[in-house]
């Protein structure tokens, strides 16, 4: 199962869809939406995030395990730095290849003092490319420490992530050859808003991947898509988030639907979105969804 979404991430379309387990002891209703919608017929693997934004939610291994037994499709289960010194990244990574939670997006973490906990700190050993060196031990069959495993683990096959803008492109290519030598099968990047800027993505991380040979030369990129239905939301990532550029005229489009009420404004959101989706898929159809949760408005674009 894990090795033939590798295999179709390689050589054909591959669609992934982010879940976020919620602040419950329980992502039932995650799997009664998905079943609900089929979304799991229209998808070729779902991923699981750990934490985001250093708030607590249900464990995204366990997420990934159920998500994964419950409709058979590979998970890509998102590890935090943030979270672990080396010891538990290694006993998490073994507890998850024994259930065959094979994928694994390794990620820096977001700061620790955001947390919603309080006085939580950060781990941080390294950056997410210690995991990826961590997974590369494990797939030699020794842990970080040079030890051999009595039992070999099952190949664990890494991801990693990158932004989708840079002022400099050569230092967002710089951090692409660096996940791409550290052994990552795919990279996610952050969601891009126009053709532009996919053009540019998919030529720096040629020319990054063009460095390497043998693994290493399949990796693939993996263009990250979030439709935006509402103008504070595109608002909010333009002028907080970095590593996103979204075009002005997304802004200036949902502004003026903004003034008709908030179905026109979904409306001008939705077909702004499905088309940027429609133009991914003709030039690079390998794309990992992003709705927050909001698993109608996948099934929509994916329809």
């Amino acid at each position: 199962m894990t090795e033939a979404l590798i295999q179709k991430l390689r050589t054909d379309s591959f669609f992934s869809l982010e879940t976020t387990p919620g602040h419950a002891p329980t992502i039932d209703n995650i799997v009664q939406k998905i079943e609900e919608l089929k979304l799991h017929k229209k998808v070729d693997a779902f991923s699981t995030t750990d934490n985001p934004l250093a708030k607590l939610k249900y464990s995204a291994l366990f997420a990934a395990l159920k998500l994964q037994n419950r409709f058979q499709k590979p998970v890509i289960a998102t590890m935090s730095m943030r979270d672990r010194n080396k010891l538990a990244l290694q006993s998490d990574l073994l507890g998850a290849n024994d259930f065959g939670v094979r994928t694994i997006l390794a990620l820096t973490g977001d700061p620790a003092k955001i947390s919603d906990q309080p006085n939580t700190k950060g781990c941080f050993e390294g950056d997410s490319t210690l995991l990826l060196d961590i997974i590369k031990c494990f797939n030699a069959g020794i842990d970080y420490a040079g030890k051999e495993f009595k039992i070999k683990p099952k190949k664990i096959y890494p991801f990693a992530v990158s932004n989708a803008y840079a002022k400099n492109p050569k230092t967002l290519q710089k951090k692409m050859r660096k996940k791409i030598e550290h052994g990552a099968v795919g990279v996610i990047t952050q969601p891009v808003f126009d053709k532009e800027n996919i053009l540019r993505l998919l030529e720096l991380f040629e020319e990054a991947r063009g460095e390497f040979e043998g693994e290493r030369a399949k990796s693939q990129l993996i263009l990250g898509f979030f439709p935006i239905t509402k103008l504070k939301t595109a608002q909010f990532l333009a002028s907080h988030v970095p590593g996103i550029n979204v075009p002005r005229v997304w802004i200036d489009e949902l502004y003026k639907a903004h003034k008709d009420g908030e179905q026109k404004e979904f409306e001008v959101g939705f077909w702004l979105s499905k088309e940027l989706f429609e133009n991914i898929k003709a030039i690079h159809p390998k794309i990992h969804i992003m709705t927050a949760n909001r698993f109608e408005l996948a099934d929509a674009i994916l329809d």
